[in-house]
């Protein structure tokens, strides 16, 4: 037998041994009442309702139930999912913050997908054409993404990411 059960087997022979022992209640000249494993004069055994214990998982398994298991990852369906425009690192001047961005993928879009736009993280729009208008975008450096999904917009192929930066007039000028 492994030494590690023989060890969890004695500790829940103690644990029980503990939970059964014996607890007394004594009530002093005051009306005080006082509660002990000790037994003492005048006080009386009583018998203690056991307490309802939950052992929660441990987070490192949680953590491993949360990633979905795969044997071998599932071939792309888009080999190139990019921006045209902006480009990478980028800087230029909108006043009024709309920004028309440009995407490709190779091979092209298959029926009922479409290429989403992500802007710091939310999606801002969709599109067949490859061209989606963000209007009033605050000025600044923000990252963008492109996704396709299809039509029930899971997300079936990825780009890579571009950071750009917005130079427009203040509000307070």
């Amino acid at each position: 037998m492994k030494p590690a059960i023989i060890l969890a087997a004695a500790t829940l022979l103690l644990i029980n041994g503990a939970a059964q022992a014996e607890v007394y209640r004594q009530v002093d000249a005051q009306g005080n009442v006082t509660f002990s494993d000790q037994p003492s004069s005048g006080a009386e055994a009583i018998q203690v309702r056991p307490v309802t214990t939950i052992t929660l998982p441990k987070m490192q398994d949680l953590e491993q139930l949360e990633q979905p298991q795969q044997e071998q990852p599932p071939s792309p369906l888009y080999e190139l999912v990019r921006f045209v425009y902006p480009r990478n690192n980028e800087a230029f001047n909108s006043g009024n913050g709309d920004v028309e961005f440009s995407v490709i993928s190779s091979p092209q879009l298959r029926d009922g997908h479409k290429y989403e736009v992500t802007l710091d993280s939310q999606p801002v729009g969709q599109s067949t054409s490859g061209t989606i208008l963000v209007q009033q975008i605050d000025r600044g450096t923000h990252q963008a993404g492109v996704n396709i999904v299809n039509r029930s917009g899971i997300q079936v192929g990825s780009g890579t990411g571009i950071t750009f930066t917005i130079h427009r007039p203040s509000r307070l000028n």
